[in-house]
Order: C-alpha cells, then sequence, then structure tokens
C-alpha cells in the first residue's frame, strides 16, 4: 500500500476510519465545487485547488495520481456516495502508447462485429454471450443503417474475364 500524503489542513483522514469524521459534502458544497464544475464544462481555467470525483478529474485531463480520498461527496438523498479527491495532488493522466491503443481496437472490433453472416462492425458492443450474433442475424430485427459499418467488400481476383 502507499504511503499517505497528509492532508493539507492538517487532519488525518483515513476513508476506512469508522469514527464518523471522515467529511461529508452535498452536490454544491465541496470546496471548489463550482469551480471544478464549470472548468468541466468547458467555462473557465482548471483549478488548482479544490475537490474533484475521479470522472471530474478525468475531465479535466487529470488522475488521482495515487492519492487516497480525502471526503465523500452525498449524493440522491444519501443513498449513494462518491470519493472526492485533492486537485493539488492529482496528475496528469498518462497517454497509452500506439500499441496499447492498437490493442484497446482490436479488443473493441471483437465485442462489435457479429460473427453470424452478415459480419457487420457495430457502433456498440453486441450481446455475443447470450444471443451470439446480431440482432439481425438472430431474429431478423433489422438494423438501421446508421448503427453500423458495413464489411468490406470481398476482394476478386482482379483478372480481366
Amino acid at each position: 500500500m502507499r504511503p499517505r500524503r497528509p492532508h493539507p489542513a492538517g487532519l488525518d483522514v483515513d476513508p476506512y476510519d469508522d469514527d464518523g469524521a471522515f467529511p461529508e459534502f452535498g452536490p454544491d458544497q465541496a470546496p471548489g465545487a463550482v469551480a471544478v464544475r464549470a472548468a468541466v464544462r468547458g467555462k473557465g481555467p482548471v483549478p488548482s485547488a479544490g475537490l474533484a470525483t475521479r470522472r471530474q478529474l478525468r475531465a479535466l485531463g487529470l488522475s488521482p495520481g495515487g492519492q487516497e480520498p480525502v471526503a465523500r461527496l452525498i449524493c440522491r438523498g444519501g443513498r449513494r456516495w462518491v470519493w472526492l479527491y485533492e486537485i493539488s495532488f492529482a496528475r496528469p493522466k498518462r497517454v497509452p502508447t500506439l500499441a496499447q491503443e492498437r490493442a484497446l481496437d482490436r479488443a473493441m472490433a471483437a465485442r462489435q462485429t457479429c460473427p453470424g453472416p452478415c459480419g457487420r462492425r457495430y457502433h456498440h458492443c453486441l450481446p455475443l454471450r447470450t444471443l451470439g450474433t446480431c440482432l439481425e442475424c438472430h431474429d431478423g430485427t433489422p438494423a438501421t443503417p446508421g448503427t453500423y459499418i458495413s464489411p468490406p467488400a470481398a476482394a476478386g481476383h482482379g483478372l480481366a474475364v
């Protein structure tokens, strides 16, 4: 386990401690919440301080960088919550290499390409575990032309007949 960085305010914050001292905030109560939301929407600069969720950090081009969460954001009337991280400790997100991007594209192609007779690559993942093919090959439900990419035509021999 990585060593925890000290909290900037000098508080010893442990997310797994059950003494109830872990800070909790409502939707607009976290420090810097308005500035973070504006930056995520592209209507302001990236703040250098404050708290943000993982998704907000990702939208700002940052990652938690190994830090422990420092607070919780309570959502949906207390039924849901998400961890909040310090923006000042966040690091720039890593850029994947070309080999990693190629591997991800091949994996997504395997999930999006119908192994049935149509051989189309769809813009969404297919239910291959349950149906084994796309809906059109499975039960004849026609696919909207905007939801797939037609397979390349089979190359002929190219000789003049």
